[in-house]
């Protein structure tokens, strides 16, 4: 399984770190470039307004999928008709709500008027993340790979042309944007239809009650979780847009912050899509997590550690270099955002492997914790501090959670602490911290920032190399490793 998980791991971020990286900072970062941190802030604020009930779409159908089809394959032909009526039912529920809920808070025509589109927007991704929990679930995970960023690829073409092929970018209106997302997605969805044709055959849609409240019923506890996790992690901007005056403003600062986290998020999410359909199907086979759970700390934690190292002392730089407008402001931000996302990837690992394992039950009262306690930090510190103080409210939050999800598993699986691996992280954490100070007064003043950045990253690298934190000799060996 580890194995299978490292080299469907490398195909995965191989093509993800082709084309995601330079859709956030090449096109999204220019869009914000070109309209305005006020402009991108209010669709960013909606943007994630249509996250929070997204979950109507799915009732945690993806997930129960993906674990149920990982142990249970036979189960796609019978299950798949079935279920995409009931999304299809859910999705109008899920826009109509939505409508609502925004009417209710108060936003106006103009406002709504976006909502609407990227309500459906979120429709077309839940349709394809449904559709790639099957491809997951069936171990085609190069075929899942391909999809992850097919939307994002699609994206790019249209919006350069948009921003630079008319050869006046500072026309660009944040409208086209939302647009071209939903082209994107819209294409997308029928190619993913198309993969799957080959392994399932589509029977006509129609409404089954008694199957529809079976699917309900075990995936609702996928529901709960996912819609708590949704809140403590996309409410901050909406609560910056209308608890400040400048909200639109704080909300864009916050933004350009969380860009640079979610370019980390991305690997981390992917990470976990892997992760789901394995540890369901060793759990099943009783087999040991354990040392596919180092290998996971060792991959993704440890880069969290280096990348929120450089971004604890070049932010300044960097968010200069990133953007034209409050720089200054998202500087202050994204530390906080970027020592968070090393707990959201210590979350993607233990929080997927306690999901494999069905304790649905512990992280839904862990994940209902951290919604309220985000929340009430949201409401006392955002007045204060604004953006920071959304940041600072979300580093609290994601740190309790984290903690108390690996200490779940340990308890739930009976893990013994590695010491020798922990201290070796714990010195790799330190040394990191010291020399990504110390290194921007060494390097040469005359070097771009990108190339300081990209010095520090290969210093930290080798680091985790000398430390053994990243085991560069059990990783080929696994590897090179014969199938049983």
């Amino acid at each position: 399984m580890q194995k299978k998980f490292i080299a469907n791991l490398g195909f995965l971020l191989l093509l993800n770190l082709l084309i995601k990286p330079f859709w956030l900072f090449g096109i999204d970062r220019a869009v914000q470039n070109a309209t305005g941190a006020e402009a991108y802030g209010q669709y960013y604020a909606l943007f994630n307004f249509s996250l929070l009930l997204n979950i109507l779409l799915d009732l945690g159908i993806t997930n129960f999928n993906n674990r149920n089809i990982s142990m249970n394959r036979q189960l796609l032909q019978k299950h798949i008709s079935g279920i995409i009526t009931l999304r299809l039912l859910l999705a109008t529920l899920y826009i109509i709500i939505s409508m609502v809920a925004a009417l209710i808070i108060g936003y106006s025509l103009n406002e709504v008027s976006m909502l609407l589109i990227l309500l459906f927007n979120q429709v077309l991704i839940s349709g394809i993340l449904y559709l790639r929990s099957n491809l997951a679930g069936l171990h085609m995970f190069r075929m899942d790979s391909i999809v992850s960023v097919l939307d994002r690829g699609i994206m790019i073409l249209i919006c350069a042309w948009l921003l630079w092929g008319q050869g006046k970018p500072e026309s660009f209106q944040i409208e086209w944007f939302v647009w071209a997302q939903t082209a994107s997605y819209l294409i997308t969805l029928i190619i993913t239809v198309a993969m799957l044709t080959g392994k399932v055959r589509f029977k006509a849609i129609r409404w089954n009650k008694a199957f529809s409240l079976m699917i309900i019923r075990k995936s609702y506890p996928f529901a709960i979780l996912i819609l708590l996790m949704t809140f403590y992690n996309r409410v901050d901007s909406v609560m910056l847009e209308r608890l400040l005056a400048d909200g639109d403003t704080q909300a864009g600062i916050y933004a350009q912050s969380y860009r640079v986290m979610e370019a980390g998020n991305m690997v981390a999410f992917l990470f976990a899509g892997l992760l789901l359909p394995i540890f369901s199907t060793m759990i099943k086979q009783k087999e040991d997590v354990g040392p596919l759970l180092k290998t996971s700390v060792s991959l993704l934690v440890t880069p969290a550690i280096a990348i929120a190292s450089i971004f604890l002392f070049s932010s300044d730089g960097l968010m200069s270099a990133l953007y034209k407008y409050n720089a200054k402001e998202s500087a202050m931000v994204t530390p906080f955002l970027m020592i968070s996302f090393i707990m959201i990837s210590s979350s993607y690992i233990f929080g997927t492997l306690l999901t494999a394992n069905g304790k649905l039950k512990l992280l839904n009262i862990l994940a209902a914790i951290g919604m309220l306690m985000n929340i009430l930090l949201n409401l006392f510190l955002i007045p204060k501090w604004g953006a920071v103080g959304a940041a600072t409210s979300s580093l609290v939050t994601q740190s309790t959670l984290a903690i108390s999800q690996i200490w779940l598993c340990k308890k739930e699986f009976g893990l013994k602490l590695n010491w020798s691996f922990i201290n070796r992280m714990a010195l790799f954490t330190l040394v990191c911290v010291i020399l990504m100070y110390l290194l921007p007064y060494w390097l040469p003043s005359s070097n771009s920032i990108w190339v300081n950045c990209l010095l520090m990253a290969l210093t930290s690298f080798l680091i985790a190399l000398s430390l053994q934190v990243i085991n560069w000799r059990e990783l080929v060996s696994i590897v090179l490793k014969k199938n049983n």
